[in-house]
């Protein structure tokens, strides 16, 4: 689906904001690496999906209306087998409160967390960020931002701006970080903003390191 048909069918339902899995299918469309994922209803297809993905896998609980899955109990990560992603699926529900989709997606592994965010600001327009990701971007607040449009030199100056720019290098015995697909990741961010004014605010948290490629692990665009 193109991301006009994605804005579309959620202003439709009058939904505030999309759901990871459609966060992430319209982020991808714009240069955002994501994790591979698939959306189910019945245990048996979250077994099939989990298969298919490879063990370990993440589950969570996915609708436009569900924010903060951590906090809600709404995420189970290492699922290691065939029962275990049964069983995640029935008490994934059940704290959901009831029917819903739920997200089967491959486990990213890695030691480094960014994120990357965009708010529009009623002077400015949007505003494309680039930080620390995980607990320490509301902890550190160390964050470098761009106005919309900028050029590709600008996304790249993003990286060495924020104050712990030394863990996108080699460090640790961890390759340096592929700096050309988190580039791509901003000035891909920056179209989203400028061709889709309905998007509000885009949170892209954590985006995991695994082995030098960058990968978004939860995403939440709002629309406004």
């Amino acid at each position: 689906m193109n991301p006009e048909g994605i804005i579309k069918e959620a202003l439709e339902r009058k939904q505030k904001a999309l759901s990871e899995f459609d966060s992430k299918r319209l982020l991808s469309l714009y240069g955002v690496p994501v994790t591979k994922e698939e959306l189910v209803r019945t245990p048996g297809d979250a077994v099939k999906a989990a298969r298919a993905l490879g063990y370990p896998v993440v589950m969570k609980a996915c609708g436009p209306e569900i924010t903060h899955k951590t906090e809600q109990g709404l995420v189970e990560i290492a699922i290691g087998d065939d029962e275990a992603v049964a069983r995640a699926f029935g008490e994934l529900t059940a704290r959901a409160g009831g029917t819903t989709d739920i997200l089967v997606q491959e486990m990213i592994a890695g030691r480094r967390e960014v994120a990357f965010g965009m708010t529009r600001d009623p002077l400015y327009g949007p505003c494309v960020t680039f930080g620390l990701g995980g607990i320490f971007t509301e902890i550190l607040g160390d964050v470098a931002c761009r106005i919309a449009p900028f050029a590709r030199a600008d996304a790249d100056a993003m990286l060495d701006e924020i104050k712990g720019a030394a863990i996108l290098g080699a460090v640790r015995g961890m390759g340096a970080v592929d700096r050309a697909a988190l580039c791509d990741a901003l000035t891909g961010l920056a179209r989203l903003a400028l061709e889709h004014h309905e998007v509000k605010e885009i949170d892209v948290n954590p985006v995991i390191i695994a082995e030098g490629r960058p990968v978004a692990v939860d995403a939440l665009v709002v629309l406004g």
